[in-house]
């Protein structure tokens, strides 16, 4: 949503279109999370909150009225260790912190990620966990998390299929048996947002209303 920093939008007209098209399918607030990466996405705080507020300068120019935040999505490199350590992570809500790993193969030390994060007060949030392709057919791993303080998110796109059938049933899989916290649109581009509105009627898009999901606490 902050143009030009990641795979997102690429400029402000983008942004601005896509952030209309939220407001008008009923989305009252966004929270941005651009990829935070050392080598494709090297961004900071700077970047990112710098961007927000140009982003904002528009929308009010503009005259939108949803409300946008901005936190990160970090992916778990080398780097990640070190900004944990010095605290230096942009958070949503409660001090949550959005982190993905690679899709093909299992990271190592994801233990001591998450005592490292949880240890300094902050709230993992395991990004689009039915993406992950070493977990698919199986939800145990997030029942195990979810056990221990670590939150589970699903992105809503993949309820369409636009990552694959593989992709959509293990995030209904996900929704069927309750173990998951937030939900997210991964909408890059004003196509991910039509493709998403298209398929709203879906059973399982419904059936995210009936668990206390914990975006409702992000108002």
């Amino acid at each position: 949503m902050i143009p030009g920093i990641d795979d997102g939008s690429q400029n402000m007209d983008q942004t601005i279109a896509m952030l209309a098209k939220f407001e008008s399918m009923g989305f009252k607030k966004i929270i941005t999370t651009p990829h935070v990466m050392s080598d494709s996405y090297p961004n900071n705080r700077e970047t990112i909150l710098g961007g927000l507020e140009d982003v904002k300068i528009e929308m009010k120019k503009v005259g939108l009225k949803i409300e946008l935040e901005a936190a990160a999505e970090y992916y778990f490199d080398e780097t990640l260790m070190v900004k944990i350590k010095e605290k230096d992570l942009l958070t949503f809500g409660d001090n949550y912190v959005l982190v993905e790993f690679a899709f093909h193969s299992p990271p190592q030390y994801l233990d001591q990620l998450f005592f490292e994060m949880q240890t300094r007060g902050y709230r993992p949030v395991v990004a689009h966990f039915e993406r992950y392709m070493y977990y698919l057919g199986k939800i145990d791993q997030a029942i195990a998390w979810r056990q221990k303080g670590i939150n589970i998110q699903i992105n809503l796109n993949s309820l369409t299929g636009h990552y694959g059938p593989d992709i959509r049933k293990q995030a209904e899989r996900l929704i069927d048996a309750g173990e998951f916290d937030f939900v997210g649109t991964d909408c890059h581009r004003i196509e991910h947002l039509m493709l998403l509105e298209e398929n709203l009627h879906l059973p399982h898009f419904h059936k995210i209303g009936n668990y206390l999901i914990k975006n409702l606490v992000l108002q």
